[in-house]
């Protein structure tokens, strides 16, 4: 490209001092505008806003982050973008900080350690001003990077008294111990749990633990399935209801490691010939938005998703602001009866 064209292309751009000459104020105000807006007055704000609608401007986020140190993005990883019950964390945590000024630079991991460090790396690199991760599994070398990284660190969906990071969640553990007594105290006593089938879903094994804890707890067997790898959910839940309920040891009652698998596999027992829950009772975890809509309606877990975003994003603005913080944040989740157990 030659320099006329350089020049050319840059002649024209709009830059924080034309906005500034735009709105009648200084271009401290203007910066003031886009990292401090509570600083700055609601006529100005009127004013500026105005302006970088009529002229089109776009701030230099990286270079207001890089002269700052720290700018007002905050890195977000969770397992599944598009998963249902990971969508009011999202929302949640994003609505409280845009609220102060901040946004939200979100990744999947798919439930991949290796994406997650891959994530972790490359958030890190743009200085944002906290970082947020979902449960406590990760890589040695995430661990290393968010050990050493000079930001607020938040784990959410999860809850480890003994790590360092701020812990917002709950325990998973205790999921599946609360899913086991209701059925128990129903009078089941076949009481089977279906696995994830998406590969590195740990969380959902610390769910099976608490199940099968409990089982032996009272005396019972566990009878634990586990799905093809990476089939889709539904798939999933239809071939476990399909292996259970042709198993010698049939159960009465089957604990799915979330509502997709516990719909597809509601739906296979159902065209097989089923009655749910006479002939076999069906609980969920996650509270998704059919759960209730379904022919029988789901018996799930609800956990505290909303709460937990919102929570996040306080804490995240507690220690940008050097306020005290609440390390310990334990949630609780809260069994769902319907018609399906």
């Amino acid at each position: 490209m030659t320099d006329d064209k350089r020049k050319r292309r840059g002649a024209g751009r709009v830059t924080l001092d034309t906005v500034a000459r735009h709105a009648g104020v200084s271009a401290i105000t203007v910066s003031r505008y886009f990292n401090q807006p509570e600083q700055v007055s609601p006529e100005r704000r009127e004013r500026i806003a105005a302006a970088v609608a009529e002229l089109g401007y776009v701030p230099n986020l990286v270079a207001g982050g890089l002269a700052s140190a720290r700018g007002k993005i905050v890195g977000m990883v969770i397992p599944n973008i598009s998963g249902p019950i990971f969508a009011n964390t999202i929302q949640g945590f994003s609505d409280t900080l845009s609220r102060h000024g901040y946004q939200v630079l979100l990744a999947s991991s798919y439930f991949s350690e290796e994406q997650e460090e891959s994530a972790v790396r490359a958030f890190l690199g743009w200085a944002p001003a906290a970082l947020v991760l979902t449960s406590h599994f990760h890589s040695a070398a995430t661990e290393k990077m968010i050990a050493e990284a000079d930001i607020p660190l938040i784990e959410t969906w999860d809850y480890r008294p003994e790590r360092s990071p701020v812990q917002i969640g709950f325990s998973h553990h205790q999921v599946g111990v609360t899913a086991t007594r209701y059925l128990h105290g129903k009078g089941y006593q076949r009481i089977a749990f279906v696995q994830n089938s998406a590969a590195g879903d740990f969380s959902a094994l610390e769910r099976r633990d608490g199940y099968a804890a409990t089982m032996n707890e009272l005396g019972l067997e566990p009878q634990v399935f586990a799905p093809q790898a990476d089939l889709a959910p539904f798939e999933a839940g239809k071939q476990a209801m399909q292996a259970l309920m042709a198993s010698e040891k049939r159960p009465q009652a089957i604990i799915f490691a979330n509502d997709n698998l516990a719909a597809g596999g509601l739906l296979a027992g159902q065209r097989a010939g089923l009655r749910i829950p006479q002939d076999c009772a069906v609980v969920g975890f996650g509270d998704y938005p059919f759960a209730e809509m379904l022919m029988p309606s789901l018996t799930t877990i609800k956990p505290p998703a909303l709460e937990i975003g919102v929570l996040a994003a306080t804490r995240v603005l507690e220690s940008l602001g050097e306020e005290p913080v609440e390390r310990l944040n334990l949630l609780q989740c809260r069994l769902i009866e319907r018609e399906s157990a």
